[in-house]
């Protein structure tokens, strides 16, 4: 902050030398304006001198043999950084794109691969002849290789700056690591007083300026990379921030907290517009701060609506335990809260869209209105809840069981019995159809390989640890709930976030995960008996979430309400925002920390938007799932690009591999889902909507409200302010609080 300090007192001298000049207020006026032309001309110049790759005397680089990548020291990636460790840049640079390191300005290459000893000082001499194939066959150089944006933010927390992973250098991709400010931080003012930030937009706005310092430096030949190709991946909060990059691109509503980071290519105007380009070497470049595409795993938005999406998709299970009386209530009210914003929506999709046949007429050429119905008698199995738009949820969730039978062929290492328990031989094992697998996987005769060899992001499968529900649940089908620890639901959650993905876990290194406030816990789990331990009385709750919405509603220093900024929904298709070309947003189906509802409203607003969505509810997936049977986060990459990059390779799925060899389980481990799962014909199973939310509900780990918790979530801090570290912020749930006052005041902490 000191330069800047030092840039403004330059900047206003100048300025009152020039007014002390004019001798009439017309002179006064427009020599004013000249000042405030040249503080802005000046304050723009020394952020790009700043930003600068080539200024900067400090940044070294570092080789990493094994992967072949150079990876690049953290550096800020704004002029004015309000916290230092949290608005930091990191880039991992494969190895076949760089020549080497030029230590003394001349250009050429003075430390290289096979001369690099230690971390060093100097730019990069870049190689823009060199090709990389990637392992799905896809061609890129320095000067088209896709940048992966990893962004942080998981459980909407702050993430401390890290290197840039060599995850994706082999794959020729530039990957791309930033911080962000987040819950619960706090910083120092100039008089020594500390106060809480962190507040939304600080973690987009952070990944967004990040965005922004790349582009900037590969423009300038600093960086290879393709500006046109940027990708935004995350999982959970880390998710939600992926879908929201690439949902808010270049929207002017985010200008103003940019601006003041000190972010480059985007400026105020003396006449109050903005400016979103950069000029280099006399030519003009536009700067967005969006991407390309987007690979978002267990995305946790839209907070506007999840309390209610959740309640809805948690109540249509006739048997759910809520807990409590209150809980149960709530999701009541909610549910219905939720039918009339989604019927107030005019949603609709067209079958070809999204290839499914949503009113089961045979065909996928129709266009579907969608909508919720109640009907007591109709739906009683789903508590009185139907309509077209649960049947698309409904196909959705079929669809998604039947590829994974249809890609079982992929599974690697896995152990097959037969249907007395015994495991197959290695010929018996060769011999199975595609056919066979599907069988033996609903009749749960398998065991998956202990190596996680057939998952594409890392090992392991079923909800992460502490993320699965309190014991069976009735009613649910038959063994259907995922794998995972109980949580008892009363203390602070886990701070270990055990993310399946292990390539997400690795690029979110420097994420926090923190539950409740420093003096209170929260009531966020399923299964807690307790509906709130801060508030002793419903009226007191009330007053809190009366008077903390009334204060976001008021609007924050630039008069924006902080929480639609961070509705995605807000955004896409907007005449403002510069959409992403495709978005691919990948769920466990048995997670818990998000209603599957949220996705669906994503792909449905995307695709009326003209985007190329696609939804993934991985079958027994936890919370951040890994990729499986074949997928992978390159494989979707680079299948994008073959698509909409003129050119570019035409990208296939590998032929699986037949499989020679029974694993080693001595048991299977498998669930049998046969009891709900019609399989007649295993190429086109079917199964209810009961069946759908039974089996979604056994891996329930938030309560209700799960998201705008009483007593605290993890998204709350989001909203917090310079006074306070979180508070509550969801209109729509203190809609449902003050309607129906009389009824929930009852139950209240009443123990029942």
């Amino acid at each position: 902050m000191k330069k800047r300090f030092v840039s403004f007192l330059m900047v206003a001298a100048m300025a009152t030398s020039m007014v002390a000049c004019g001798s009439t207020t017309d002179t006064t006026t427009e020599v004013t304006a000249e000042a405030t032309s040249s503080e802005t001309s000046e304050e723009q110049a020394y952020i790009e001198e700043t930003l600068n790759l080539a200024n900067n005397d400090e940044v070294t680089w570092s080789y990493d043999s094994e992967a072949d990548a150079w990876i690049m020291s953290i550096v800020s990636a704004v002029a004015y950084p309000e916290i230092e460790d949290e608005q930091g840049v990191s880039v991992c640079v494969p190895g076949a794109y760089v020549t080497g390191i030029d230590t003394d300005g001349d250009g050429e290459a003075d430390v290289t691969a096979s001369s690099y000893s230690d971390a060093v000082n100097g730019t990069l001499v870049i190689d823009y002849e060199a090709e990389i194939v990637s392992s799905n066959g896809q061609v890129y150089t320095a000067a088209t290789a896709p940048v992966i944006v990893n962004t942080g933010a998981a459980g909407y927390s702050s993430s401390t700056n890290t290197e840039a992973a060599t995850t994706y250098a082999s794959e020729g991709y530039i990957n791309m690591s930033c911080g962000n400010r987040g819950k619960n931080d706090t910083a120092t003012d100039e008089d020594g007083n500390e106060y809480y930030t962190g507040d939304a937009p600080s973690c987009l706005v952070d990944q967004k300026n990040a965005i922004r310092f790349v582009k900037y430096n590969i423009l300038l030949g600093n960086l290879p990379g393709s500006t046109e190709y940027f990708v935004s991946t995350g999982g959970s909060g880390g998710g939600a921030h992926a879908t929201m990059v690439a949902a808010t691109g270049n929207n002017s509503d985010f200008y103003d907290y940019e601006i003041e980071a000190g972010a480059v290519g985007v400026y105020q105007n003396e006449d109050g517009s903005y400016s979103t380009s950069v000029t280099i070497d006399g030519t003009t470049y536009e700067i967005s701060d969006g991407v390309w595409g987007c690979m978002a795993y267990s995305a946790i938005t839209s907070l506007y609506e999840a309390d209610m999406a959740l309640a809805f998709e948690y109540y249509m299970d006739t048997d759910y335990d809520f807990g409590t009386e209150f809980k149960e209530q709530l999701a009541e009210y909610l549910s219905e809260e939720y039918m009339e914003y989604i019927n107030e929506q005019n949603l609709s999709v067209n079958e070809a869209d999204v290839q499914l046949d949503i009113n089961g007429d045979g065909d996928m050429t129709d266009t579907i209105s969608l909508t919720i119905e109640y009907d007591e008698e109709k739906y009683a199995d789903t508590n009185g809840y139907g309509g077209t738009y649960v049947d698309f949820y409904l196909a959705e969730f079929v669809s998604n069981l039947q590829w994974y039978l249809d890609n079982l062929d992929y599974a690697e290492g896995w152990t097959w019995f037969d249907e007395d328990g015994n495991a197959l031989s290695d010929e018996e094992v060769a011999a199975m159809t595609s056919e066979d697998k599907a069988e033996a996987f609903i009749e749960g005769r398998y065991a998956k390989s202990s190596s996680g060899g057939d998952m594409m992001g890392g090992p392991g499968e079923g909800a992460p640890e502490g993320a699965g529900p309190g014991g069976d649940m009735e009613g649910a089908p038959e063994g259907a709930g995922p794998d995972g620890a109980s949580s008892d639901g009363e203390s602070e959650e886990s701070s270990d976030r055990s993310f399946d993905n292990s390539d997400v876990a690795a690029n979110s290194a420097g994420d926090t995960m923190d539950v409740g406030t420093p003096d209170e816990g929260t009531t966020q789990s399923a299964g807690t008996t307790t509906d709130s331990a801060n508030y002793s009385t419903y009226e007191e709750m009330l007053e809190s979430y009366q008077e903390d919405i009334a204060e976001i509603q008021a609007g924050d220093k630039y008069g924006n309400n902080i929480v639609d900024l961070y509705n995605p929904l807000n955004y896409i298709g907007d005449e403002d925002t510069d959409d992403a070309t495709w978005v691919r947003i990948l769920c466990g189906a048995s997670e818990g920390d998000i209603s599957m509802f949220n996705s669906l409203n994503l792909q449905i607003a995307m695709l009326s938007a003209g985007i190329d969505a696609t939804i993934d509810w991985q079958w027994d997936g936890g919370h951040v799932p890994s990729e499986i049977l074949g997928d992978s986060l390159s494989y979707y990459v680079d299948k994008m690009y073959g698509e909409y990059v003129d050119g570019a390779e035409t990208i296939t799925k590998a032929e699986a591999e037949t499989q020679t060899e029974n694993g080693d389980a001595t048991e299977a481990t498998g669930t049998d889902i046969s009891s709900w799962v019609d399989y007649s014909d295993t190429s086109s199973v079917s199964f209810t909507v009961a069946d759908a939310v039974s089996y979604r509900t056994q891996g329930a780990s938030k309560t209700v409200p799960g998201f705008d918790v009483m007593d605290y979530g993890q998204e709350d801090y989001v909203f917090g302010d310079s006074d306070s570290d979180a508070r509550h912020w969801s209109e729509k749930l203190l809609e449902v609080l003050e309607e129906h006052a009389d009824v929930l005041a009852e139950l209240f902490n009443s123990g029942n």
